[in-house]
């Protein structure tokens, strides 16, 4: 039911002037399904009250409420056509009434971390695209016929949620920034072995995939305490989103995992300055797969100890400052960053050497992620010790991967098992960090076995090297003509 609801919601926004890819699609979607939400979860609400002899006082005033404007209802149930807007009515009323009322509620909100405030933030970024009154009409109906109340509904409509996710991410770069495949996901938070009580970091949330994740690894634990419950709901899992887009994608998905409030913050993560960091700040697991190929601006690049313009390096100096003496991260980033011989690589190599234990780096191929060239790998670290030795897998699947073939959970089998040992095999070895080049604390290794290098050098080092020859190449030939 599900499934063919969102096909037929897609197959009206494709017919509709203002909605003209899949992010559009994905965003308008979102926007509707988070006020249906919040008319279940007033509903709820107002029931548990009811049953305990309290008066529930709900969030939206009567006219802006799912049941008045959106879908009215007769006494069978069924909705009172007499009574609904539709056409330009309807188009007029959403967007000069309702959005500004929600979007007004940032202001009234008593903090960040309520419903209230989100339902500003929200509203406060996006604005409804559908542009044909009628076919907004078509979608709501569609939308009231979805349900929110059970945990098995919730359950589906994530999964069909994360579909939408998936398929905006393999519909251009704009949305792939925000999809990171979910079987590599759950490989890191298999090995970094989250416990209920740690508080679960990601300043580059993206869809909220790693979070999500991790709400589905804990809460999936047999015999939760309500207080237990409590606290994955309220005091596990943060992030912070730049783009609006992603923001609302984030609370979405984190509404249909099952987090009612959750603690996403719309901001630009890379500006705040780090030296600004305290201990009340920091958390004991940092999860994220930050943006790379971004290029920040001077002053954004004034917040760090190590200058540079590249985004994923920037943030991996975030992360490792914003995680606790003896916190795990495991954080995805270009291969090129273990061997780049540009001073900030060096320096940031230098300093998450020194300051974590790099216990293990998981090579991915080409493929890992659709749509995107890049090549990459999975930095799993621990703060607070010296790195001494390295383990590295490289992850082959034995096949081409891309759209047809994507990466499975089985493919990852081999290397959650191997790490717990840290164990030998024709795809993993160790690095002792002692071998290593002081000067350019290059990391990238071979395979014993023959397999291709982890990380091939940068094109800047390899021009360095062909104007080095070019230089000996001249001087021989100067050296010919002497003799000449």
């Amino acid at each position: 039911m599900f499934e063919q609801a969102f096909k037929n919601i897609d197959d009206i926004l494709h017919k509709d002037a203002g909605c003209t890819s899949e992010l559009d699609y994905t965003e308008q979607t979102s926007w509707l399904l988070f006020l249906k939400y919040l008319d279940a979860l007033e509903q709820d609400k107002a029931t548990e009250a009811e049953l305990e002899g309290n008066v529930y006082i709900p969030i939206l005033e009567p006219q802006y409420r799912w049941q008045r404007w959106a879908a009215p209802k007769n006494e069978k149930g069924e909705i009172d056509y007499n009574s609904t807007l539709t056409g330009d009515d309807l188009k007029d009323f959403v967007n000069t009434r309702l959005f500004p009322y929600l979007r007004g509620f940032k202001q009234k909100a008593s903090g960040p971390d309520t419903i209230q405030y989100k339902i500003g933030e929200i509203f406060g970024e996006i604005k409804n695209k559908i542009q044909s009154g009628y076919n907004l009409r078509e979608v709501l109906e569609i939308v009231d016929g979805l349900r929110f109340r059970s945990q098995t509904e919730k359950h589906e409509l994530s999964h069909l949620y994360e579909a939408k996710i998936k398929n905006m991410g393999n519909a251009g770069r704009n949305g792939g920034e925000y999809y990171t495949p979910r079987p590599l996901i759950r490989a890191m938070i298999q090995v970094i072995k989250p416990q209920i009580g740690q508080r679960i970091y990601d300043g580059a949330v993206g869809s909220a995939g790693f979070l999500c994740e991790a709400f589905d690894f804990l809460s999936s634990q047999p015999g939760l305490t309500t207080r237990q419950q409590e606290t994955l709901q309220k005091r596990t899992f943060y992030g912070k989103e730049k783009k609006s887009l992603a923001y609302v994608i984030a609370i979405m998905n984190m509404i249909l995992h099952g987090i009612e409030t959750p603690n996403i913050v719309h901001t630009n993560t890379l500006a705040e300055n780090l030296s600004d960091v305290q201990d009340k700040d920091r958390f004991d697991i940092v999860l994220a797969n930050p943006p790379f190929g971004g290029k920040e601006r001077k002053e954004v690049q004034q917040n760090f100890p190590i200058k540079t313009g590249e985004t994923a390096f920037l943030f991996l100096q975030h992360f490792i400052k914003m995680l606790k003496a003896g916190g795990q991260g495991a954080i995805v980033i270009k291969n090129t960053f273990l061997s780049n011989s540009d001073n900030a690589s060096v320096s940031i190599r230098k300093l998450l050497l020194e300051s974590c234990n790099l216990h293990t780096v998981l090579d991915c191929p080409g493929g890992t992620f659709q749509g995107a060239g890049v090549k990459t790998v999975v930095l799993f670290l621990e703060k607070g010790a010296p790195t001494r030795k390295v383990w590295y897998y490289q992850l082959d699947p034995g096949r081409n991967m891309g759209k047809t073939n994507p990466l499975n959970d089985a493919d990852l089998a081999e290397f959650v098992e191997l790490q717990k040992t840290f164990a030998d095999s024709p795809k993993s070895w160790s690095l002792d960090v002692a071998s290593i080049d002081a000067a350019t604390y290059d990391l990238s290794a071979k395979n014993p076995d023959g397999g291709e290098a982890v990380a091939h050098r940068s094109p800047l080092a390899i021009m360095e090297e062909i104007a080095v020859l070019d230089a000996e190449s001249a001087q021989v030939l100067a050296k010919i003509r002497g003799l000449l």
